[in-house]
C-alpha cells in the first residue's frame, strides 16, 4: 500500500507498507532458489538446512535478495499507484524481517508540468515512398550486381574491374579494389595498368575520424585483374537466391520492399507528430533535470569509448587539443534538452489520453522482452533495477499514447512494445538511478 506523505512542486515523499503475508513469499522464494542452486557436500539438492546453506552464501545475502526482490516489485507499483511520474529518487528501506510488514520510504522529482497545443487538428503530410517498377527493376539490378562474379583477365584494367592490389612496404597488404566503388585518386591511378605492374597511387590529404591525415603516395603491386560477369535477370538467376522463377522473385521483391515503405512512412509520420508535438509544448524545464540527462548521455559516451579501448580522459585532452571541447560539449547539451522535450510532450500525451497499461500486459511485456534477451523475469527486473522497471513501464505508457493519437489523426499504427532491453537501460540510465541509503537495490 502506498500513501503520499507530502507534494511541494515537483517534490515528493512517500511512503509503501508491504505486508507480512507478502514478505514472508519474498522470503520463500529466495530460499526456495537458494535450495535449488546452492551445493551443499553431504546434503542432495534441496535438503541442505538453511543454516548451512547460509554459512556458504553469506551472512545478509537472503535480507538482501528479498528487500531487493520486494523493492524491485512495490516501488514500480506504488509510482503507478500515486499516478507519480519520477524523474529521480531515493529509496529508504526500513529494516527487514521475517514475518513483519516492510515499509520503505521514497523521496523523488516529478517531471515539470507541460501544456501541449492542439495536435489534434495536426496535418501530417510524410507518407510511404511509392514503389514504381523503375524501383522495382534498380533493386533488381542492385541484386544481380552484388551477385556478380569476377574471371580473371589478361588485359589492361577497365572500369568495371575487382583488382587485387600488394601494398608495399613493411605494413603492406594484398587486398582486392572495385574500380566502379574506388576512390577516384585509386580508380585513376590503376585504370590501364596490368596485372605485374607497379603503380603509385597519391592519396591526397583527408580527415578520418577526428585524424587529419596529409598527402601521402602509396606503392602497389597489381597482382591480379578480374572481371565482373552479371548473371541475366531470368529463372537462373532467381534460382540462384531460391526463388522457383523470376516472376515469383520480382512478385516477392516488390512486397518486401513495399512493406519496408510502409515502414519507412509510418516512422516518418510519427516524427513528424512528435516534432509538431514538441514544437506547441509549454514547459519550464528545471535545469537539474537538464544536467542529469546531459550526465546520463556524457556516461554513456564514456562507456562506448571505453569498449573501444580509449580512455576518456585521452579523448578529452584530444578534442582540447583540436579546440573541439567546446563544441562537443554544446551539441550534447543542445541533445539531451531534446531528448528531454520530447519525453516531456508523450508523458503529457499519454496522460491527456489517460493511456495505462494494465498489469497483465505490462508483465507479458517484460516476459517476452527477458526471452528476447535470453534470460529470466526475474534476472531481467534485477539487472533493470526498481527505476529500470519503472523507466521501461514509462516507454510502454508513451508508446501507447503516441499510437493511440496517430490512430486519432487518421494514421493507423498499432501499439507495439519496446522489444529490446537496452532501451528500457538507456531510460534507466538517464539520471534516473534510484539511491538507498544501506542498499542498491537497482545493482
Amino acid at each position: 500500500m502506498a500513501e503520499l506523505m507530502s507534494r511541494d512542486g515537483n517534490k515528493v515523499e512517500f511512503k509503501v507498507s508491504v505486508p507480512a503475508a507478502e514478505v514472508n513469499r519474498a522470503y520463500d522464494q529466495v530460499w526456495a532458489g537458494l535450495s535449488r542452486d546452492v551445493r551443499v557436500p553431504g546434503f542432495r539438492p534441496g535438503k541442505a538446512p538453511r543454516k548451512v546453506i547460509e554459512s556458504r552464501v553469506g551472512k545478509g545475502y537472503v535480507e538482501q535478495e528479498v528487500r531487493d526482490r520486494l523493492l524491485q516489485t512495490h516501488y514500480t507499483q506504488a509510482a503507478r499507484e500515486l499516478k507519480l511520474s519520477l524523474v529521480d529518487a531515493t529509496i529508504d528501506p526500513q529494516p527487514l524481517a521475517s514475518g513483519q510488514a516492510f515499509e520503505f520510504r521514497v523521496t523523488g522529482e516529478t517531471y515539470p508540468e507541460v501544456k501541449l497545443g492542439d495536435w489534434k487538428g495536426a496535418q501530417l503530410t510524410s507518407a510511404a515512398p511509392e514503389i514504381t517498377d523503375e524501383v522495382l527493376e534498380r533493386t533488381l539490378s542492385d541484386l544481380q550486381e552484388r551477385n556478380a562474379t569476377f574471371d580473371s583477365v589478361d588485359r589492361p584494367i577497365e572500369a568495371s574491374d575487382q583488382v587485387t592490389i600488394e601494398e608495399q612496404g613493411e605494413d603492406g597488404g594484398t587486398y582486392p579494389v572495385y574500380l566502379d566503388v574506388a576512390e577516384p585518386h585509386v580508380r585513376e591511378a590503376l585504370l590501364g595498368k596490368t596485372k605485374g605492374d607497379t603503380v603509385e597511387i597519391t592519396v591526397p590529404a583527408h580527415q578520418h575520424g577526428d585524424h587529419e591525415h596529409p598527402a601521402h603516395t602509396v606503392t602497389v603491386k597489381v597482382v591480379d585483374v578480374k572481371t565482373k560477369q552479371l548473371q541475366d535477370l531470368g529463372d537462373e538467376f532467381a534460382g540462384s537466391l531460391n526463388f522457383e522463377s523470376m516472376e515469383r522473385l520480382r512478385t516477392d521483391l516488390r512486397a518486401e520492399l513495399q512493406r519496408r515503405a510502409a515502414q519507412e512512412g509510418d516512422s516518418a509520420r510519427r516524427e513528424e507528430f512528435i516534432t509538431h508535438l514538441v514544437d506547441g509544448m509549454q514547459v519550464a524545464i528545471p535545469q537539474a533535470l537538464l544536467d542529469r540527462r546531459r550526465e546520463a548521455m556524457l556516461e554513456e559516451i564514456k562507456d562506448d569509448l571505453g569498449r573501444q579501448g580509449v580512455k576518456w580522459g585521452e579523448y578529452e585532452a584530444f578534442m582540447k587539443e583540436q579546440d573541439k571541447l567546446g563544441d562537443f560539449m554544446a551539441d550534447l547539451a543542445k541533445n539531451a534538452e531534446s531528448r528531454v522535450r520530447r519525453d516531456l510532450a508523450l508523458e503529457q500525451l499519454a496522460e491527456d489520453l489517460k493511456v495505462q497499461v494494465s498489469d497483465a500486459e505490462f508483465n507479458q511485456t517484460m516476459t517476452m522482452l527477458a526471452q528476447s534477451n535470453n534470460l529470466t523475469p526475474q534476472a531481467l527486473q534485477k539487472q533493470l533495477g526498481p527505476n529500470g522497471i519503472n523507466s521501461y513501464y514509462t516507454s510502454l505508457v508513451r508508446e501507447k499514447g503516441l499510437q493511440q493519437a496517430l490512430s486519432q489523426l487518421g494514421q493507423g499504427g498499432e501499439y507495439a512494445a519496446p522489444a529490446q532491453a537496452e532501451d528500457a537501460q538507456s531510460d534507466a540510465a538517464q539520471g534516473e538511478e534510484a539511491k538507498t541509503d544501506d542498499t542498491k537495490p537497482e545493482e
